[in-house]
C-alpha cells in the first residue's frame, strides 16, 4: 500500500494527498537517486525518470554501476525537487525558496516487459513522439537496463505563500515578496542535417509544458 511517511520538521509544508504528490512527479524530468555503492561510499546520481501509475521507471546502460547496484536490490531513495520561486524576506534568516519535493524510499527491480516500459519512458519524456520514431532494435533493448519501483513509502512537501516576517521586521524598509521561477519550453532548434521538408516542428511539441 502506498502511504506517506510522516514528516518530523516543517510539518506545515507536508503534502499527504497522493494525487498531488503524483502531480509533483509528473512535472519533473530528473530525479536524484541516493544509495550506498558496492565500494561502500554513499552516492547520489541524477537520472531521467517517468511515473507510470504507482511506479517509477528509470533506464540506463546495462554497464552502469548504479543500475547494476539498484538491480541487485540496493536500498535507495529517489528525490525530486521543483524550484518555484525565491522568497525575499526582510531578514536573511527568514529568506527562503518555494519548492515542491518528493522523496520515495524503497528498492528497484528489473522490468518484466522491457520493450513496453521503454516505450512508456519515451512517451513520458517526449509525449506524442513514440509513434513517429524508428522502432528500437533488439540490440538497443539488450543494452538498456530498465528498472521499476513501486511508490510505497514516500514523503512530499510544498512551500508557498508570503515571507514569514514577524514583529518589528515587518517595518524594516526593504522590499519583500516572492520572485517566481518557471521552467519553460523554448523554440525548437532543427538539427543541421534535418531534411528541408521536416523543418517545421511537429505540433505535439507546442503542447509540452
Amino acid at each position: 500500500m502506498s502511504e506517506p511517511t510522516a514528516l518530523t520538521r516543517l510539518t506545515h509544508k507536508e503534502v499527504t494527498d497522493k494525487e498531488m504528490m503524483y502531480s509533483f512527479l509528473d512535472a519533473a524530468r530528473i530525479a536524484h537517486i541516493g544509495f550506498v555503492a558496492p565500494h561502500g561510499n554513499p552516492v547520489v546520481l541524477p537520472t531521467a525518470f517517468v511515473r507510470d501509475q504507482n511506479r517509477i521507471l528509470i533506464h540506463g546502460s546495462t554497464g552502469s554501476g548504479m543500475f547494476r547496484a539498484l538491480a541487485n536490490g540496493a536500498q535507495c531513495c529517489v528525490e525530486v525537487t521543483l524550484l518555484d520561486g525565491l522568497v525575499l524576506a526582510r531578514s536573511g534568516f527568514e529568506s527562503s525558496i518555494h519548492y515542491r519535493s518528493v522523496v520515495i524510499f524503497g528498492t528497484f527491480t528489473q522490468s518484466t516487459d522491457k520493450a513496453a516500459d521503454l516505450a512508456v519512458i519515451t512517451e513520458g519524456i517526449f509525449p506524442g513522439r513514440t509513434a513517429e520514431l524508428r522502432p528500437m532494435l533488439a540490440k538497443e533493448i539488450a543494452a538498456t537496463s530498465v528498472l521499476e519501483m513501486e511508490i510505497e513509502q514516500w514523503s512530499a512537501k510544498m512551500s508557498q505563500g508570503d515571507p514569514h516576517d514577524e514583529g518589528d521586521d515587518i517595518d524594516w524598509p526593504v522590499w519583500a515578496g516572492v520572485v517566481p521561477i518557471h521552467t519553460v519550453i523554448g523554440e525548437p532548434i532543427p538539427a543541421e542535417n534535418l531534411a528541408a521538408n521536416l523543418h517545421t516542428p511537429p505540433t505535439y511539441i507546442s503542447q509540452w509544458k
